[in-house]
Parts: C-alpha cells; sequence; structure tokens
C-alpha cells in the first residue's frame, strides 16, 4: 500500500530538507501537491480544510524536528503551499488564511522552535500568497495579524516579539511580490489592535510593537521608516477607534513618543 497524502509530506519535507535543494520552494510544492491530494480525497472540501491544514502542519514540523534545522524556510514554505493547495480545489477564504496560521504556529512551539522568529517568516509567506490565491492585500494582512495576537495566548508565545516579528515579514513578504507595502502595514496594525482588544491585550505595547517592527522591515528594504512608522499607527489608531477612547488615547501617546526615536503620524486623526 503507499503513502497517504499527508505522509508524503514527512518523508517530502525530510528529503528536502537533507538535500541541497531551497527549503522554501521544496516544502511549498510539496505541501502544494499532498494538500491537493488530500482534499480532492475528501467528501467535503470546505469543512475538511482545516482538518487538513493541521495535519499537513504537524507533519511538516514533524520532519524538521526529525532533521533538527530548517525551521523558518520551512514555515514559509509550509503556509506557501497550504494556501496554494486549497487555492487549487476550494475557496482560499479568511477562515483558511486563519487556520494556516495558527496551524504554523502551533506546529512549531509544539517542536520547541522560537514561535517569534517563526511568526515572521510565516508572515512573509502568507503576505506573498494572499492575493495569488484570489484574497485581498488588506483582507489577509488582517488576519494574518489578528490570528497571531489572538493565538499567542493559547500558544504561550510573547505577544510582543511576536507583533513585532509578524510585522516585519509582512513587509518582507510585500515586496517580494510586489504588493503595496503601506497598506500591508496598515491592515497588518489594524488586525493586531483588533486582537489585542479582543483578547485584553496591552493595545499600548502591542501598538509600540507593531510600529517597531514596521521600523525594522521598512529599513530592510530601503523604505522610510517614518512613513512605514505612520502607516502602522494608522493601522492601529483605525482599529482604536472601534475600541474605545482609552485604546485611542494608547495609540496617540505611542505615536506621539515615537518607537526606537522615529515619531509616527497618524493620518486621519483630527485631534493631533
Amino acid at each position: 500500500m503507499g503513502e497517504g497524502p499527508v505522509t508524503k509530506v514527512k518523508n517530502g519535507v525530510l528529503k528536502v530538507l537533507r538535500g541541497t535543494g531551497a527549503i522554501v520552494e521544496g516544502t511549498a510544492e510539496t505541501v502544494k501537491d499532498a494538500t491537493v491530494a488530500t482534499l480532492r480525497g475528501a467528501g467535503d472540501v470546505v469543512s475538511g480544510a482545516g482538518e487538513v491544514v493541521s495535519q499537513v502542519a504537524t507533519s511538516a514540523f514533524d520532519a524538521v524536528n526529525e532533521v533538527g534545522t530548517g525551521l523558518i524556510r520551512t514555515s514559509k514554505g509550509l503556509v506557501v503551499g497550504l494556501l496554494q493547495g486549497v487555492g487549487e480545489v476550494a475557496t482560499v477564504t479568511t477562515g483558511v488564511i486563519s487556520e494556516t496560521v495558527r496551524a504554523a504556529l502551533r506546529g512549531s512551539g509544539q517542536i520547541g522552535g522560537d514561535v517569534t522568529k517563526t511568526a515572521g517568516a510565516i508572515a512573509e509567506g502568507v503576505i506573498g500568497t494572499t492575493e495569488s490565491v484570489g484574497v485581498g492585500l488588506s483582507e489577509g494582512a488582517f488576519t494574518l495579524a489578528h490570528t497571531v495576537v489572538t493565538s499567542a495566548k493559547d500558544l504561550g508565545s510573547d505577544l510582543i516579539g511576536t507583533t513585532a516579528a509578524t510585522m516585519s515579514g509582512a513587509i518582507t513578504g510585500a515586496r517580494e511580490v510586489g504588493a503595496d507595502v503601506l497598506e500591508t502595514v496598515r491592515s497588518t496594525a489594524r488586525g493586531f489592535v483588533t486582537g489585542a482588544g479582543e483578547v485584553g491585550g496591552d493595545v499600548t505595547k502591542v501598538t509600540a510593537a507593531a510600529i517597531g517592527g514596521a521600523i525594522d522591515g521598512a529599513k530592510k528594504i530601503g523604505l522610510s521608516a517614518e512613513d512605514a512608522a505612520s502607516a502602522a499607527a494608522t493601522g492601529a489608531f483605525a482599529a482604536a477607534e472601534e475600541i474605545g477612547e482609552s485604546a485611542v488615547h494608547a495609540v496617540r501617546d505611542v505615536a506621539a513618543a515615537g518607537v526606537e526615536g522615529v515619531k509616527a503620524v497618524i493620518l486621519g486623526d483630527q485631534d493631533t
């Protein structure tokens, strides 16, 4: 009897990690093929997608754990392959993106990986794939960030470090595919603060981390740190307005004080 599609993921990723080829591309291809095969064999593709995403992610990280290397690049390839695979058989929704991000973060944590570093790679993969599978950039970025924040408590990960790494990774992912970087920053920051408001997170710290991550990501691609910081503050402020007055004041205070010596301008705020 041959291997099942999910079993092939582990063996395929093991082969990639032990070989000399590109880990991101090799993992993405392996995961995509297994996801397509598994979903096509499912009776109900829509309801089965979440389970398939979880199983495939677990198998990929089992391979990483066995080899002991390649976590970051495998994480990026994993989310790319999952989204492309689902997109070939069914419709990729923001729910699918959320399940993919959550499964990747959880899988990384379960093998003792640095979730903060993994989050950056996951963000690169998600943002770099979102539009190609039919989800708008703003929706994809918001969902990515919202899922990272709401998952942090359950996973026991460092919310602030993960927020900053996700933002920086999102910027890299946007630049890699020629997407609107500042729109990515705004939507990602909005997702972070919305998520923080829902789980009782510290809006001040999350906003500062989002702006700090935007500054870091901007420097990596040669973008104006001030423009990136202002885009992050503007997105955070949009979310804060929906949360309440205390959140609005928190975002304003962070923007006015600046992060890493960079002041942020909240575009559209009539009171600043």
